[in-house]
């Protein structure tokens, strides 16, 4: 199909179509003109395939035959693919595991932060969209139905694709109830500065509305006796028609299973609730079976342990599949979703009767909590099972969960390092009581880790690399070579932070390649020896790290920071502006991209550009002091003086030590005639800047102003050490010896 072929009417925007019932909202589509549909109408429900329903349909739908065409694309983007749609992995190779994603559940010491989702979103985005564009595709429409009953990790998709993907490639039309575009209340169980990420309710408010009229349900949809019946089945109804009655009751009842129990139909509902919970559960445990044999993973995320949980043995084989699910969640990174499973499987069971099972469900409620910014209910958690047993190794995991609380996943100002000190003190003192001599070398090693944290935030960093280098002897001493390397590669990494915070640099160059030698898939990594390589001067070697990061998993914003940061440094401005440009995109939050792409476009007098990137950031963040020096800055290019002049007294409200704001008012005091501000800014940013050859040259410029020849050449000696042949400085310093040797 031609990639010219004409937009259809109604694809100028994404389109949030609104409606109580799915059927309202599909007869509505149906009278849109819209392009064709990408594929058939995605259902979000989160009961289907539970995290990722709607990405993961996608994806099966469209890569068997992107592999055939663009197998490139494809294996650039191997790890959101096969995260998303695990089914693939009989497709797609797996080029790129780590010991994170290769560890066993009992070895899994690391997991992954919650903002993985979002970079794998991105990257789903990116994906799409050069498929469509490498195929030459004219336009066209997903539907996108359910998504208010979705998973985060698919609203956060379909999120990153309202904001992202141009309609005119591809049309999304979200079809929900109304109460996903209403603003969401800030949760209070929520630490305080916790980002909130993308925002689906006003992205939606801001695409093209449509409502759905209702509609009359089809006859064929009512229920005898039910609500959706025109009348009710009379108690003197013949017998040949009580039974059909029930025979249609029981078909409805069992259409409604088979659809996972999606139906938002009120008469299906009420078919499958007049049903005896005996055949209730019967229907389930088909259902379930019918999932089971059909061997796909992510149906073990949703539907399977639905069914389970309905069926004939809820605790039995429930919740064994919810636990399955509760895992893999984890391990995954998908803690909305593990925390719903945790809940579930708790409701299935109690302390009293089923304690193993209980606390299975249990122990992974605090660092999923934790993830989320929900710390105050992880410690809640915590309290609870403290609180319910005597057992060693729960109260130790608690313990040191909770000194995670109080050392890192708390909002700053509430963190509290001497209780989180007491708390691992406890886990280390029962940690090596333990009776088997592995699991107590272990347990005592990985507290120590911990430890280490805390001493690095109490300022203790020669402590903490103490720990940490006593921790991996032990572990070589106590452990057989092949046990618990992600955690033995953990003990490197934090090792190598530890020495770069110390500042022996080559040190922790070395513990850094011997991490990447034994894990060398995990971009992290390369992330963090990119920047150790900058700060070592090593500016070639440290884009290459970065660059290595970027290849290995989903976009990273602050990748593309530093790596613009070191591009723009080493005179690669249009790079630079790119990748900028790029994390921008990606975080429209990232205010410091704001910063320096605003000063870049102020270097090459794109006045204009970088007022629009100082009030993007401003609107952000109003108090930062760098974007209002950069407004000061572009009110002095227009000769705004005094416009200028309140810029910079409110950079210097905020900072009073920002040079690049000390400068600017100091140029535009000595435009105004105020020579006393300009001399007193500049003294002070040469007191901050001893090193500045620009700094000491426009303090001279002030000085030779004010007369002041000789204290002007004895700046101008000092910038000309700096800058040994910059022209400007060597005349300069010719005009103010002429001076100052004429007396004047």
């Amino acid at each position: 199909m031609s990639a010219t072929r004409p937009a259809a009417p109604d694809a100028d925007r994404h389109l949030a179509l609104v409606g109580a019932r799915r059927r309202d909202r599909e007869a509505c589509r149906a009278a849109l003109a819209l392009p064709p549909l990408l594929l058939p109408v995605i259902a979000a429900h989160r009961r289907l395939r539970g995290p990722y329903t709607v990405a993961g349909t996608l994806l099966r739908a469209v890569v068997p035959d992107a592999l055939e065409r663009h197998p490139e694309l494809v294996a650039a983007h191997e790890v959101e693919l096969l995260t998303v749609a695990p089914e693939l992995r009989d497709l797609v190779p797996a080029t790129r595991e780590t010991l994170t994603s290769l560890a066993v559940p009992e070895e899994r010491t690391r997991f992954y932060s919650r903002w993985r989702t979002l970079r794998i979103a991105h990257g789903l985005m990116e994906f799409l969209r050069d498929l469509l564009a490498v195929d030459g595709f004219g336009p066209r429409t997903l539907v996108v139905d359910d998504l208010d009953r979705a998973d985060p990790t698919d609203q956060e998709f379909m999120a990153v694709l309202l904001r992202r993907m141009d309609p005119a490639v591809l049309t999304v039309v979200v079809q929900s109830t109304a109460r996903l575009l209403e603003p969401v209340p800030r949760d209070p169980w929520v630490e305080p500065g916790t980002p909130a990420g993308e925002d689906l309710p006003a992205l939606l408010r801001g695409c093209r509305r449509v409502e759905a009229v209702p509609t009359e349900p089809a006859s064929s949809e009512a229920v005898p006796g039910g609500p959706a019946s025109s009348e009710a089945v009379p108690d003197e109804a013949v017998p040949d028609e009580a039974a059909a009655d029930a025979a249609a009751l029981r078909a409805r009842a069992a259409r409604y299973v088979t659809g996972d129990a999606t139906d938002d139909d009120p008469g299906a509902l009420d078919a499958y609730q007049r049903l005896p919970l005996d055949e209730r559960r019967r229907l389930h445990d088909q259902r379930a079976d019918e999932l089971v044999a059909a061997a796909e993973p992510s149906l073990a995320l949703g539907a399977i342990p639905y069914h389970r949980e309905h069926g004939s043995d809820p605790v039995g084989t429930g919740a064994p599949a919810l636990a399955h699910a509760m895992d893999t969640c984890m391990l995954l990174g998908f803690y909305d979703a593990t925390i719903d499973f945790c809940e579930r499987g708790r409701a299935l069971v109690d302390w009293e009767q089923r304690p193993d099972l209980w606390w299975q469900f249990t122990s992974k409620m605090p660092t999923s909590l934790s993830a989320l910014g929900r710390a105050e209910e992880a410690e809640a958690i915590c309290d609870e099972a403290r609180a319910q047993t005597t057992k060693p190794v729960i109260h130790i995991q608690c313990a040191y969960a909770t000194s995670m609380l109080y050392t890192r996943h708390r909002e700053p100002t509430r963190r509290d390092h001497q209780r989180a000190l007491a708390w691992i003190n406890e886990a280390i003192a029962m940690a090596s009581l333990l009776p088997d001599p592995r699991l107590r070398a272990f347990n005592t090693v990985f507290h120590h880790n911990g430890l280490a944290l805390i001493e690095g935030h109490r300022g203790r960093p020669h402590a903490a690399l103490e720990l940490v280098t006593a921790g991996l002897a032990e572990l070589d001493r106590e452990l057989g070579p092949d046990e618990h390397h992600l955690h033995r590669s953990v003990l490197r990494h934090n090792r190598a932070q530890v020495l770069t915070g110390l500042g022996r640099l080559d040190e922790a160059l070395e513990e850094y390649r011997a991490v990447l030698a034994v894990d060398p898939s995990y971009p992290e990594y390369h992330f963090d020896l990119g920047n150790l390589l900058r700060r070592m001067g090593r500016e070639q070697e440290a884009l290459e790290a970065y660059e290595r990061a970027l290849r290995l998993g989903p976009p990273f914003p602050e990748v593309f920071y530093n790596r613009g940061d070191v591009r723009n440094a080493a005179g690669d401005v249009e790079g630079a502006l790119a990748d900028f440009g790029y994390v921008l995109e990606l975080d429209p939050g990232f205010v410091d991209a704001y910063v320096n792409r605003a000063g870049i476009r102020l270097d090459l007098e794109d006045v204009d550009g970088a007022e629009r990137d100082a009030l993007a950031g401003l609107k952000r963040e109003p108090g930062n002091a760098y974007l209002r020096a950069v407004l000061g800055h572009v009110h002095a290019a227009r000769e705004e003086h005094t416009a200028a002049r309140e810029a910079f007294d409110r950079a210097l409200a905020a900072d009073p030590d920002l040079v690049a704001a000390l400068c600017g008012r100091a140029a535009v005091a000595h435009q105004l005639g105020d020579a006393d501000t300009a001399l007193a800014d500049l003294r002070h940013a040469v007191e901050l800047a001893p090193d500045d050859p620009g700094v000491r040259y426009n303090h001279a410029f002030a000085l030779r102003s004010a007369g002041r020849w000789d204290a002007a050449l004895a700046e101008l000696d000092i910038a000309a050490e700096l800058l040994p042949d910059d022209p400007d400085v060597l005349a300069a310093r010719e005009e103010c010896r002429a001076e100052a040797a004429a007396g004047r």
